[in-house]
């Protein structure tokens, strides 16, 4: 939430309630007391705000408490049906999507694949565009309900008055997908960068809750990371901030599928991963990993791998990756000075569920010692799901942030 600010009487009523509704959100239910006390309004300003929330049909009372010698609280807690929000992974093999009311609590989702390396413009599209309309009739939701879509992508959204994708590693080269689902949907649409998406999630619900300074490191068929400075997403200059997969860890090494050489995600990606572990060296060890591949299965054949404690060609390699991923971690250690660096994606998670020992002491050995004493390497908690349930916060964030005549 942005901090406060002088302004007219429209700003200061808009930052009044995006106040309430930002405390009233993460700690539910409250009274008007315990309102009072956690944004610094008069018993006054609260009293106005909540009148008005009780009024849209946003906020509702839910019971009461006891006070300390005084008439019972009344207790508020968010009108789950007021509105719906969706979040839309659009994955390198899949477009997942799913539909969630004003609390997040999931009503409707939607899984359609595509095979790997399939980044055509015109199939991701429909892809999106059927899930929406998929979760929308499984829910049985009138899309006016709808405050608004967030989609996570993999590449980095120029924002403007149409979002543009730039997904070198997918060869998406300035793409309008703003633009492109405006042709399918009349839904508000928001679009970020699927890094990001998940950095939020993680930093509203997940291990990044109460962090000031953290880097959440997403691994799937590509890397990627959010880097959250302030309690907030940094984006840089053009939100390209936290291509964290494309940085160099070793000269003139393995190509990238960003046209470059010797990437962090050339070797810890999963794609790359499974690539390395497929190659002549270890072809006698790889049959059932190679099948799962050619089928299209990237996440079946990268668990398949991570099983095979009887190879040791799978063990050699998966400790090579290891190594790799903590000097990966050792670099953000060093650069950010973060207080935790949280390891997502599905790849990631698969891949910490085993490595996260050895990651964490490779990256002791590559990190200057004082930041490293500073910061904690853990899992993600939202599981392979936090991609989409970040995308959901988009519009979820503009909504908290008082935007008065929102949807009905």
């Amino acid at each position: 939430m942005q901090g406060r600010r002088s302004g007219t009487l429209r700003d200061l009523r808009r930052e009044n309630r995006s106040a309430v509704l930002w405390s009233l959100y993460f700690d539910r239910p409250r009274s008007r007391q315990d309102l009072g006390a956690a944004t610094g309004l008069s018993p006054a300003s609260v009293t106005n705000v909540v009148r008005e929330l009780l009024d849209e049909g946003i906020v509702t009372e839910v019971g009461s408490q006891d006070s300390d010698g005084g008439r019972p609280r009344r207790l508020l807690d968010v009108c789950a049906e007021h509105g719906f929000v969706i979040g839309v992974d659009v994955g390198e093999t899949r477009v997942r999507t799913t539909l969630y009311d004003l609390t997040l609590v999931e009503r409707a989702k939607a899984d359609l694949s595509y095979g790997p390396g399939e980044y055509d413009m015109d199939v991701v599209v429909r892809a999106v565009a059927d899930s929406l309309h998929a979760v929308l009739a499984d829910a049985a939701v009138d899309p006016a309900s709808v405050l608004g879509v967030g989609i996570g992508v993999p590449g980095i959204v120029e924002q403007g008055p149409e979002a543009v994708v730039h997904g070198q590693s997918v060869h998406w080269d300035a793409v309008p997908l703003e633009r492109l689902l405006r042709a399918h949907t009349d839904l508000p649409l928001r679009l970020e960068n699927c890094a990001k998406t998940t950095g939020q999630a993680e930093l509203w619900f997940g291990a990044g809750r109460g962090a000031r300074t953290a880097a959440v490191a997403l691994i799937g068929t590509g890397v990627g990371a959010s880097l959250v400075s302030g309690g907030s997403i940094y984006r840089g200059v053009n939100s390209s901030a936290g291509e964290w997969g494309h940085t160099t860890i070793i000269a003139d090494g393995r190509r990238c599928r960003c046209g470059s050489y010797g990437c962090l995600e050339a070797y810890v990606g999963a794609e790359a991963i499974l690539d390395r572990f497929t190659g002549p060296a270890s072809a006698s060890d790889s049959t059932s990993t190679s099948e799962s591949t050619s089928a299209g299965d990237e996440e079946s054949a990268l668990a398949a791998l991570v099983a095979m404690d009887d190879s040791p060609a799978a063990q050699a390699l998966l400790a090579q990756t290891a190594e790799y991923l903590g000097i990966g971690i050792a670099n953000l250690i060093n650069l950010f000075n973060p207080e935790r660096v949280i390891l997502c994606g599905w790849a990631g998670l698969l891949l910490g569920g085993k490595l996260l020992p050895a990651i964490r002491s490779a990256a002791e050995r590559y990190s200057l010692r004082h930041p490293f004493a500073a910061t904690t390497v853990e899992l993600g908690r939202l599981g392979p799901e936090s991609v989409v349930l970040g995308a959901a916060t988009l519009p979820l964030e503009g909504f908290l942030n008082g935007a008065i005549g929102h949807r009905p």
